[in-house]
């Protein structure tokens, strides 16, 4: 079948040669009638000379003789500057219209100086008219004010600063796992597990009316995702690294600074590992690879935030810069009841870690990131490997504690032992639900674990932010969805 399908769709190499030359033709006519394009960004590393630039002007200053423009198009913190006759002082030339910069004569040397272009070589392609507009781009706009209007805050510096951030952030992790052999995998947002085991889930409902009757969609009841964890040891028992980065859900009703309804994490699940040092070692990589590359290439936005929103915030790529950065659950708590700070919720053994615990924790070890292993079994969920350490009795879990935020990573072993699996199960009445998840031990399991990430609460870190909802594009959280 596969002989007779390559037949069917070859060709001569004659015939081959002929599509090239008119392809070849058809392109150099098409290149020949558009001109070169550059991002902002590279116009100011050094644009070469004729090429056209298409951005939005963030500032007009005529003059008697000149006209002065600043062009953004979102790639560079930077605009670029532009000079031009003063017969181009059109009405349409406003702030916020949208221009194309073409036949670029001059330019400086010095990225800072401004580029001189002839009177016809700047075209309006968008009006726009700036009465009324809510944000000055000369003056300074806390986070709280441009965060009431999401569909205009991505036209101020500080928030263009931060998805720049966002995007590179994005690459740098999935580069680390590209380059450390971990295979992506697109888990579903739809799913019929919840997986934390919290109950606070959105459950999908069809509208309209052919789905009125309708019991369930899918048969059972379906949700939106808290977590692509079972997902991942799913793909576990053949592939010995995986991943996935994508949106997850919770409703929770909080409008904290801490909750969204909608965020993103980042998972991982390793197989063959019995130790949760291939677990923290994982952690703090993905922490320092992604640091240093948005430190590296984002050096501008980063600093704009550490100089005007978070003003005295610094962040250093190194994931545990000292030793001793890793304490056990119950090394936490002596260290709580050994504090003399009045704390607002429990510090017993058995108590699980606030946030307000979690930071005092981090600030005691020296305002670096802190790993806090082996939690009380009964606070983590069924599927974290019991230690069998009776009296205390703890599971195979690992939080990573970083500073300002408090809890970044969470993670665990995973109980790959049918029996104490089947029997914890058994106990939370949940054996039936799981059954398939029991069918992972039963058919050849190897020892294994992963955790999640929080990618916003990563920014939050990295540039001080204090507020989750100032490092996503669109926050959802309890009683708002705006857009």
């Amino acid at each position: 079948m596969f002989q007779t399908a390559a037949k069917t769709f070859s060709v001569s190499a004659a015939t081959a040669s002929s599509y090239r030359r008119v392809f070849s033709v058809g392109l150099r006519r098409y290149c020949k009638k558009t001109s070169t394009k550059l991002r902002v960004s590279e116009a100011l590393s050094g644009a070469q000379l004729g090429a056209a630039v298409k951005g939005w002007v963030r500032s007009v200053r005529p003059q008697k003789n000149n006209i002065f423009l600043h062009v953004n198009d979102g790639s560079s913190l930077q605009s670029l500057q532009i000079v031009a006759d003063a017969k181009l002082n059109d009405p349409l030339l406003t702030f916020g219209s949208a221009v194309e910069v073409s036949g670029i004569l001059k330019k400086s040397l010095h990225q800072k100086q401004p580029v001189e272009l002839e009177a016809e070589q700047i075209r309006v392609v968008g009006e726009c008219n700036p009465v009324n507009f809510p944000f000055k781009i000369k003056e300074r706009h806390s986070l709280e004010y441009i965060r009431q209007l999401p569909h205009l805050r991505c036209r101020t510096n500080a928030f263009s600063s931060l998805l720049r951030i966002r995007s590179e952030a994005t690459a740098a992790i999935h580069s680390y796992f590209k380059n450390n052999g971990f295979v992506q995998i697109h888990t579903p947002i739809i799913t019929s597990n919840d997986c934390e085991g919290a109950g606070e889930l959105f459950q999908l409902e069809p509208s309209g009316p052919a789905f009125v009757d309708e019991d369930n969609f899918f048969s059972v009841p379906a949700f939106l995702t808290v977590s692509g964890q079972l997902h991942l040891e799913v793909m576990s028992g053949a592939f010995s690294r995986v991943y996935t980065f994508g949106p997850t859900f919770r409703a929770e009703n909080s409008q904290s600074r801490r909750h969204l309804a909608e965020f993103f994490m980042v998972e991982a699940e390793i197989s063959f590992t019995e130790s949760l040092e291939d677990l923290t070692k994982v952690m703090e990589d993905v922490f320092r690879s992604a640091t240093e590359r948005v430190l590296a290439r984002c050096a501008e936005d980063v600093d704009l935030f550490h100089r005007h929103v978070t003003p005295g915030h610094r962040v250093s790529p190194e994931g545990r810069s000292q030793p001793g950065s890793s304490i056990s659950y119950t090394e936490a708590i002596d260290i709580l009841h050994r504090s003399s700070e009045k704390f607002t919720f429990p510090t017993d053994w058995g108590c699980d870690l606030m946030t307000e615990h979690e930071k005092y924790l981090v600030k005691h070890c020296g305002n670096v990131p802190v790993f806090v292993t082996d939690y009380p079994y009964d606070l983590k969920p069924f599927y974290a490997r019991d230690n069998q350490d009776q009296p205390k009795h703890t599971a195979a879990a690992v939080d990573l504690l970083v500073p300002g935020v408090g809890e970044l990573c969470g993670g665990s072993l995973r109980e790959e032992r049918l029996n104490l699996l089947m029997a914890r199960l058994k106990r939370v009445g949940l054996e039936d639900t799981y059954n398939w998840y029991l069918d992972l031990r039963r058919f050849g399991s190897v020892p294994h674990g992963g955790f999640g990430l929080g990618f916003e609460r990563y920014l939050q870190c990295v540039l001080g932010v204090d507020n989750i909802k100032d490092v996503i594009p669109f926050p959802r959280f309890s009683h708002s969805c705006l857009l």
